[in-house]
């Protein structure tokens, strides 16, 4: 019988950590220090900034932190493939962040693509979507989906962001644009000669050990066990195959900038337990390294 570790049940005493969350570096409604702030409001002990397919807001972040006395974990969010379907990989603990962040220039410059591709779909199916007001909704960030939603709703052509995706943007909709995405095997790449790790992000019913198995062979290192989209069976079945496959524990909010509900900071209460774990799996294999 398979023992599952401790989960790390919410304790209001205990330290606790948000290992995923966003910024305008990305889709997020706040600049990087103003996330910092937010999660120090909020009592996490340390913070990991995931940007998609950037790590441009993390030296602000690190900045704010040494300001507030909280740990910046320096991360992003890669979107990858095994070939059959679309993951998305944390890369935590980035100690090269220069290095990583020149190599996902490509995937953000891809995003500007799609974007404009997505733009022209929605122009021909009869909704004048600017694209220069999407440029100014993303600002400096990489751009998304997120930022033509939020057009749309500005301009009225939808109620609201689910509105924009279920009919518009989602997968098969009428404006749906497939994204670059790089090969499971070399996002771990990427993360590991960057000094990270690479963590399966919001696995949810999909992470099922016949999943798993291959992406830990690509070099995968660990699994987001806590996430807001994810069932206590979920949480209860990862928690079972970090165990099984020698993997460290993750979780975070995935925060966007939501003021209630569980996507937000802190919500989720990750034990800084796991993130101790990460940090002695970070120093045996430097260790290794050194050998």
């Amino acid at each position: 019988m398979t023992t599952v570790p401790d989960a790390g049940a919410p304790d209001s005493r205990a330290a606790t950590v948000d290992l995923h969350a966003h910024s305008t570096a990305s889709d997020g409604s706040l600049p990087p220090a103003g996330v910092v702030r937010a999660a120090h409001a909020a009592g996490v002990a340390a913070l990991a900034l995931t940007d998609h397919d950037t790590l441009g807001g993390v030296p602000e972040a690190i900045a704010a932190g040494e300001a507030l006395g909280i740990r910046i974990v320096p991360g992003a969010e890669l979107s990858a493939t095994d070939g059959e379907r679309e993951w998305h990989v944390l890369a935590l603990h980035i100690a090269d962040v220069p290095g990583l962040d020149a190599k996902l220039a490509v995937y953000r410059e891809a995003r500007v693509r799609r974007a404009r591709e997505i733009v022209d779909r929605l122009v021909e199916l009869g909704m004048p979507v600017l694209y220069d007001d999407v440029l100014a909704a993303a600002g400096e960030g990489a751009i998304g989906r997120p930022h033509i939603a939020r057009v749309m709703v500005e301009r009225g052509f939808v109620r609201d962001f689910r509105e924009a995706f279920d009919r518009w943007l989602g997968a098969s909709r009428p404006a749906f644009v497939e994204k670059l995405l790089v090969g499971i095997g070399d996002a771990c790449a990427y993360i590991h000669d960057a000094g990270g790790l690479a963590v399966l992000a919001h696995p949810g019913g999909a992470g099922r050990r016949e999943a798993i198995v291959p992406l830990v062979s690509a070099g995968l290192d660990g699994l987001e066990v806590r996430h807001p989209g994810h069932t206590p069976e979920d949480e209860r079945r990862l928690m079972i195959l970090t165990a099984e496959l020698g993997l460290v524990r993750s979780g975070g909010s995935d925060w966007h900038g939501a003021r209630e509900g569980n996507r937000v900071l802190n919500a989720l209460r990750v034990p800084q337990q796991w993130l101790d774990e990460q940090d002695a799996l970070l120093a045996a294999r430097a260790a290794r390294t050194a050998h």
